[in-house]
């Protein structure tokens, strides 16, 4: 919504809306949905709406249930056989996916919440710091 010098308002319609423009103000400015709430936004911009007929669309079945690739990297190290199988698993949930969860890895579960607590520090700074 727009409101003129001369007290005049336009509703922008889907026509006029323009969702490349508003996307591409959203990336530029690199402060994310953090950036919005510290903006004080209380709605959700238009950005992230999608009507629920365009929803249903995408969805190929109502019964469709996806879940992540889960990788397990037990005996990994000792057996060749089992680390061609697995790399291959690797290859093709990074091609499909583009993630996946390893499980077996052998990594304490007190350094995997370290490296969380770091990310989330990292990521509640305030936007005004540099991001390098």
């Amino acid at each position: 919504m727009v409101v003129s010098k001369n007290s005049e308002i336009s509703v922008p319609t889907k026509l006029d809306y323009d969702r490349a423009s508003e996307l591409k103000a959203f990336d530029d400015t690199k402060d994310g949905v953090k950036g919005l709430v510290d903006a004080g936004v209380t709605k959700i911009p238009r950005i992230f709406h999608q009507p629920l007929n365009e929803f249903e669309k995408d969805s190929t079945s109502s019964s469709t249930q996806l879940g992540v690739p889960s990788i397990d990297l037990e005996d990994v190290h000792k057996d060749p056989t089992r680390r061609k199988v697995v790399v291959e698993k690797i290859r093709e949930a990074s091609e499909t996916w583009g993630f996946f969860q390893i499980v077996n890895h052998g990594i304490p579960v007190s350094v995997l919440e370290e490296m969380k607590n770091g990310v989330l520090s990292f990521y509640g700074q305030d936007s005004e710091f540099p991001s390098s």
